[in-house]
């Protein structure tokens, strides 16, 4: 049987319910702090919990939480946020992208990569197969020396480059993979390179089916997107609100095209909710109750009037796609 691994052990696929593919919930990425850049710290864990509730109070049932190691996640703080709301919560083992690590190594997680002063000096002294074994352990014994499991590996390339430490990143975690049997998951700077990364990923015999994409709708290209489904691979559009970067009718559209040309099953939805800003109950944003409450009813409305089931689509995007994209492949 598939099973779905979250912070507090495995689940059978079918116990996923409903799903935002890409969150972050308590993070404090030391690249921004040091930079005081306060909007990207989510950094009381009260405040996320409390939008994590309201997800849940609407119908919410699972988030995944990308928030890799390079990114300054709360291990612990997120692990308690699913046991006070009952909302489950997958975290990611793996990386980010490159500039984030020129970011001092918090002194808690020394003992564990080793004495590095950076995130960069880190990645750039160990090997390919030693940075595997990092995210296998990650994996299979707990995120930065816990008992909570990661139920992903992650990868991440900057915007219109691969940088040969992201190179190597992305073949450790395609590794760490092939070992656990772990899901896959990509962060793609605006939507960019994501066919380099594949091509890079068949260079490590990855099956692409068990691959997800984030940020597709930062590109807002059909053909590109058309590109990226043939592979059978996952395509996330994570950036539903952000109206800054595109209307809410462009998404919807890049979504409808995919459904009209067969790719519905390979569809997931999230916000990638990480500034304060974005939050309702840190600085009165939106929150993680919107696209449930809020954008879902409009993007049934738009897809019955194309000519689809609006209700359907939304069952495949947020509750079977997801628990067949996150399921470990045994």
């Amino acid at each position: 049987m598939s099973f779905v691994r979250t912070l507090r052990g495995d689940i059978p696929k079918g116990q996923l319910g409903f799903t935002y593919s890409h969150e972050h919930i308590v993070c404090r990425p030391a690249f921004w702090a040091e930079r005081g850049e306060d909007d990207l710290l989510l950094d009381d864990k009260e405040k996320s919990k409390l939008d994590v509730l309201d997800f849940k109070r609407h119908g919410g049932q699972t988030i995944i939480d990308a928030t890799a190691v390079d990114y300054g996640r709360d291990v612990d703080a997120v692990y308690a946020i699913m046991e006070e709301t009952g909302v489950q919560i997958v975290g990611t083992a793996g990386f980010n992208k490159s500039f984030l690590w020129n970011a001092k190594v918090k002194e808690e997680l020394k003992p564990i990569i080793g004495n590095y002063n950076t995130y960069y000096e880190w990645i750039d002294a160990k090997s390919i197969n030693e940075l595997a074994d990092f995210v296998i352990r990650e994996v299979e014994e707990g995120l930065e020396g816990t008992p909570f499991k990661g139920g992903q590996v992650k990868f991440g390339t900057g915007y219109n480059r691969i940088t040969p430490l992201e190179e190597k990143t992305l073949r450790a975690v395609a590794r760490a993979h092939h070992e656990t049997k772990a899901p896959v998951h990509s962060h793609t700077e605006v939507g960019t390179m994501g066919l380099e990364q594949i091509e890079l990923l068949r260079s490590e015999n990855v099956n692409l089916a068990y691959v997800s994409f984030g940020h597709m709708d930062r590109n807002p290209d059909p053909y590109y997107h058309e590109q990226m489904a043939t592979t059978g691979a996952y395509l996330c559009f994570d950036g539903i609100a952000k109206i800054k970067y595109a209307p809410e009718s462009t998404r919807i559209h890049l979504l409808l095209e995919l459904v009209r040309k067969g790719y519905e099953n390979q569809i997931l939805i999230s916000g990638d909710t990480a500034r304060k800003t974005y939050y309702k109950h840190y600085d009165y944003g939106l929150g993680l109750e919107y696209i449930i409450a809020k954008w879902i009813p409009r993007f049934i409305d738009e897809a019955n009037k194309a000519g689809y089931d609006g209700d359907k689509l939304v069952e495949k995007f947020f509750v079977t796609n997801p628990a067949n994209c996150f399921a470990f492949k045994r």
